[in-house]
């Protein structure tokens, strides 16, 4: 007597059977924010005890340049992971200071600790905890949390809130009519190599208002609608990913300069409506040479 024995799954099956953003279930999404959110209270506890406080340290992660990172970051981020390995142990983990963990269920946690390790070590508040959840297509849900001023944005499952000292309020983009009416931010002057600067000015010369430094605190301003565009270059997948979530959930748009897909990481482009979007688009295209 013979025993059938069960056919292995091939490889198109077993994707099949991991999580995606289409075959999560309402209590799926309900836990998998709750995490985020557990993880966004870890980093905090982890970061608030060195912002401010004199004596801190940091050392260059660049031989050229200057990278810092603090005992801040590195504790941020083994905070978090500790959270997910206790609650979400299969999936996978893309973070800044301790680089990627594979996972099997399909779902990637993208995390950088700190952004904004420059205005940290500063003393300013536009530094945040970068948290994003995504799948093969890409994020689908993110924090931007910024500890010192309390303020938690969330995009995401059906989610698009800030939550903070003045409780907690809906997100959403609130674009000018016009890029010269818009408000433009990046975080440095000097916008990644001397084309992609000659690309962003472009942008730039077209504009109403202009700032810099702001961090991921400026695609959360985005979100909140008292920003029209951000424009940066040469970032990295836990530079953009929670942003990204964020901002599409508030009604924006976030691509490369190309107009693809960015949450690799590269040069973004953030905007509060797809005509802006299409007017630096534009630009920057022309420009980049």
């Amino acid at each position: 007597m013979s025993v059938e024995r069960p056919t292995p799954l091939n490889l198109r099956e077993l994707q099949m059977a991991q999580l995606t953003r289409t075959n999560l279930t309402d209590a799926q999404k309900e836990a998998l924010a709750a995490t985020a959110h557990a993880m966004a209270d870890a980093a905090r506890a982890a970061t608030l005890p060195h912002f401010r406080k004199r004596g801190l340290t940091s050392d260059n992660k660049l031989d050229k340049g200057f990278d810092p990172v603090t005992v801040a970051d590195r504790n941020a981020e083994a905070a978090m992971r500790a959270v997910l390995a206790a609650e979400r142990p299969d999936d996978a983990i893309l973070g800044e200071e301790e680089g990627k963990t594979e996972g099997t269920s399909g779902l990637t946690w993208v995390l950088d600790p700190i952004d904004g390790t420059r205005g940290f070590i500063s003393g300013t508040p536009t530094w945040g905890v970068l948290i994003a959840l995504q799948d093969v297509d890409g994020p689908m849900y993110g924090l931007i949390d910024q500890p010192y001023i309390g303020e938690r944005f969330e995009g995401g499952f059906g989610r698009s809130t800030v939550i903070g000292p003045q409780g907690v309020s809906p997100l959403g983009v609130e674009a000018s009519a016009a890029l010269a009416e818009a408000t433009l931010f990046t975080t440095f002057p000097e916008v990644g190599t001397d084309p992609e600067q000659g690309a962003f000015n472009a942008v730039r010369d077209q504009v109403r208002l202009t700032r810099y430094g702001m961090d991921c605190y400026a695609y959360a301003l985005l979100a909140a609608g008292q920003v029209d565009l951000v424009i940066e270059a040469q970032l990295n997948s836990y530079d953009i990913a929670a942003p990204i979530a964020v901002i599409e959930a508030a009604g924006g748009i976030v691509t490369n300069w190309q107009g693809g897909p960015v949450h690799d990481g590269g040069n973004a482009l953030a905007a509060a409506s797809p005509e802006l979007h299409a007017a630096a688009l534009k630009l920057l295209q022309e420009n980049l040479t």
